[in-house]
């Protein structure tokens, strides 16, 4: 696992229904994992970014605060696979009794919640090697 950082947000607002991009960074490295997202995920990240908060919940600060409910907080999000240009997260989750539980989430809700958090953020190595490997193809 490579701990990453948010580098990057694009956000075209001109185009709300096109894709939007966020870029995380190898925290010790070079690398960088360019993600496209859509643009309510862009917003939610843009808002935490910016310390703007919402006059109600919107439904990632929602999460949050179930995973406080429930005694649990979010320990690491990990970016895990890529697979036919789609990028696949999990949460991991850690309940004040020890449990951990693992949640399958798209990177750009993923993302959100560790911004959200202050949780750390990861990629298995494997997905910047396909990466890597998909560019030199192209």
């Amino acid at each position: 696992m490579v701990e990453v950082e948010l580098s990057e947000l694009r956000i075209d607002e001109s185009h709300w229904k096109q894709s939007q991009l966020i870029v995380l960074k190898e925290k010790n490295g070079n690398r960088c994992l360019p993600i496209v997202i859509g643009f309510f995920e862009a917003q939610a990240i843009y808002l935490r970014l910016n310390r703007i908060v919402p006059p109600r919940p919107f439904s990632h600060d929602l999460m949050v605060q179930i995973v406080h409910r429930l005694d649990s907080h979010l320990d690491k999000i990990l970016i895990d696979e890529l697979n036919a240009d789609t990028f696949f997260a999990k949460l991991y989750l850690l309940r004040s009794t020890g449990e951990e539980y693992i949640i399958d989430s798209r990177p750009s809700d993923a993302i959100a919640l560790a911004l959200r958090e202050g949780a750390p953020m990861f990629v298995n190595d494997d997905v910047f090697l396909k990466l890597d490997n998909s560019q030199e193809e192209d």
